[in-house]
């Protein structure tokens, strides 16, 4: 079977706004594409994600639709702008939706996101990524996820100046290494975890 990666864009801008969260979570599925692996994007802010820690929030509430595109993926990605060096509002909130997932779970006991594979992709003018990322990792491993080795991404323009990652003329080298890495790392563990499921609790 093919494995399916959504990707989930925690960018500030609703569409059609340009977005250098966007941009990392497509060529990032672009990858995977290459591997296989069919990809979707959803730009959370273009959707009525409520607040609260609840799998449905009542009437309106858009998150029941996302969680059922996560709960048919394999591999999650969380693509998150860096703001006063932290996560976008919007990423705190899919954390904090998520966390209704610890409740739920499968036919043989397991919390309901064991056997996912979770990867991040950070994007800012600002100093961050590394901290954003350690807490979306603990986050979504309390959530269940799995985490591959260097499941990471990022890119930080240079300090105290202007410009995005949306307006680099290429993309460097060492970035496209990263997440060269973070899509093999994620298929491989992903396929690993298809066949070998966590034991049952």
């Amino acid at each position: 079977m093919t494995l399916r990666v959504l990707a989930l864009t925690c960018t500030l801008k609703p569409s059609p706004a340009k977005s250098s969260s966007d941009l990392i979570a497509r060529q990032l599925l672009d990858l995977f594409a290459e591997r296989g692996a069919t990809g979707e994007v959803v730009r959370v802010v273009d959707h009525d994600v409520r607040p609260g820690v609840e799998a449905d929030m009542g009437d309106g509430d858009a998150w029941p639709d996302i969680r059922r595109k996560i709960a048919a993926a394999d591999i999650l990605l969380v693509a998150t702008p860096t703001w006063v060096g932290h996560m976008s509002s919007v990423a705190q909130r899919v954390l904090e939706r998520l966390d209704a997932e610890l409740s739920e779970t499968d036919d043989e006991g397991r919390p309901a996101m064991f056997g996912k594979v979770a990867v991040a992709a950070v994007v800012g003018n600002e100093d961050g990524a590394h901290k954003i990322i350690a807490d979306l990792f603990q986050a979504l491993d309390d959530i269940g996820f799995t985490v591959p080795a260097q499941g990471a991404t990022y890119w930080n323009g240079e300090a105290m100046q202007g410009g995005d990652y949306l307006d680099l003329d290429e993309t460097p080298k060492a970035v496209v290494s990263t997440n060269e890495t973070v899509v093999r790392n994620a298929v491989h563990l992903a396929n690993l975890l298809r066949e070998h499921q966590y034991p049952a609790s």
